[in-house]
Order: C-alpha cells, then structure tokens, then sequence
C-alpha cells in the first residue's frame, strides 16, 4: 500500500519541525499533545486520535484527541467492536503489516463503505466518512502483548478523501513517531535498578542459557539462579524469561 514517497520543501520544513521539536515531560499515556496538534497541522482532517489498541480484549487502554473538544460518548465503542473484524481497522491483526498507513477507500467503494454496519452503527453518528491510520507495535515495555498496538488515527466527515501526499508524509514520519512513542514510555517506566549480578545473570539468560548452565557459570547454585530471577521479575513487573530479557534491554537495543 506504499509507494515513492513525494513532499514539498513547505512539507519537508513542516516534517523536519515535528521530529525535531522538543516537547517536555510526557503525558501519563501517549505522546505530548504538542506533537498531535502539529500532525494536525499537517494532515488535514477535523480530529487525530492516538490509542492504546488491545484487539484480544477489544478494547483501548488509553486514548488521547486532538482538537480535545468531542467530550466523551463521542463515539460508541461497543459499535465499533462489534464490527472490528469485518472492517478495514483489523487489517494489521490479519495480516501482521503494521508498516502500510491504510484509508478507508483501500478497502471499499463508497457505496460498498456506506453499507457496512460498521458505517452505519459507530462511523455515520460521528459523521466520519474518512479514515487515515497508522500502525505501530506496542512494544517493547510494559504496554506490549498479544493483539496490542498503537493506532494513530485522521478522521474525516463528508467532503475529500485522504490523498496520496497524506500517507506519503506518514509513511515518512512513521519511525519518527515510534521513536517519540518509545521515549515517552522510557521516562514513564525507566528501568529499575539492578545489580551487576543480575546484568551478569539477565546476560546469560538472554544468550539462551538454562538454569544449570547459569549456575556453573556464575558459581551459584541453580536455587540461588531462581531467587534472583524472581527478583528480575518483581523489579521489572514482569512474569518470564522473553519478557524480562525485552524489558530490561529495551533502552540498549532501541
């Protein structure tokens, strides 16, 4: 759903203030609402939301809009859901592309869009019509998990459908948003700290070492291996080996 990427110098110059802009202490979730106000600028369109999107429990963790003005109810969740897997928003689950910015028009015609029930029960109360979404991975942190990604969604009522130079621009931007997402969630959840023998042992483990093997290693005992890694866990809010690995190495390998 990609292609040559084109821009104008005004869109570069606009592109190259949004990466390089410092926007402060993050939000309890999300990104600064900054960086949503200028993506605004950019794309035109009458919201921008960005999510927290959990498909396995069909439902949002966080959810932050921008013009801030909709309130809640604005729209139905329930409705939504209801119609998640017929519709166009499921197609990164189906398919793994988390890359393609997708519209609505790469799905359905506008006639075949009008008849959807999900047009009709959670779209058309809201008066959206259009729909640009970009896709990014959860993780690596405390927000990952099975059927959990990030959506960064234009919304559009009646009129013009998104173009070619709107997804262009995303497609551009899209590392730079993951990067922006990735460094919020780092000053919300640093690291805790752990000691050098729990670097030693969190090492070995990553390398794919057993229990026993890490025990001979490191000249412990494999009960004095399991003590400290229950410790790993509890330090790092996790519950296994992959995760703490990921947690714990997630700043040193982004």
């Amino acid at each position: 759903m990609t292609g040559p990427v084109a821009a104008s110098g005004r869109d570069l110059r606009a592109l190259a203030q949004i990466v390089s802009a410092d926007r402060g202490e993050p939000p309890a979730a999300g990104v600064a609402p900054s960086l949503l106000s200028d993506l605004l600028g950019l794309v035109r369109c009458d919201h921008v939301l960005f999510a927290g999107h959990d498909s396995s429990r069909q439902m949002s963790w966080f959810g932050q809009l921008a013009p801030a003005d909709l309130g809640d109810g604005w729209y139905d969740p329930a409705a939504f859901w209801k119609h998640y897997w017929s519709g166009p928003g499921s197609y990164p689950d189906r398919t793994g592309d988390l890359r393609s910015v997708i519209k609505i028009s790469d799905f359905y015609s506008a006639r075949q869009w009008h008849s959807t029930g999900l047009y009709h029960d959670a779209c058309r109360p809201c008066g959206i019509e259009h729909h640009l979404t970009l896709c990014l991975p959860a993780g690596p942190g405390p927000a990952a998990g099975p059927g959990r990604t990030i959506r960064l969604i234009f919304l559009r009522g009646p009129g013009p459908d998104f173009c070619d130079r709107d997804r262009d621009l995303l497609t551009v931007l899209r590392p730079h948003l993951h990067q922006a997402y990735l460094d919020a969630e780092r000053r919300r959840h640093p690291t805790p700290k752990l000691t050098a023998r729990h670097w030693d042992l969190l090492h070995l483990v990553a390398a794919g070492h057993t229990n026993a093997q890490i025990a001979r290693r490191l000249g412990i005992s494999e009960a004095t291996v399991r003590t400290h890694l229950e410790h790993i866990y509890r330090l790092l809010q996790v519950s296994g080996r992959a995760a703490a690995v990921t947690r714990a190495f997630a700043d040193r390998t982004a």
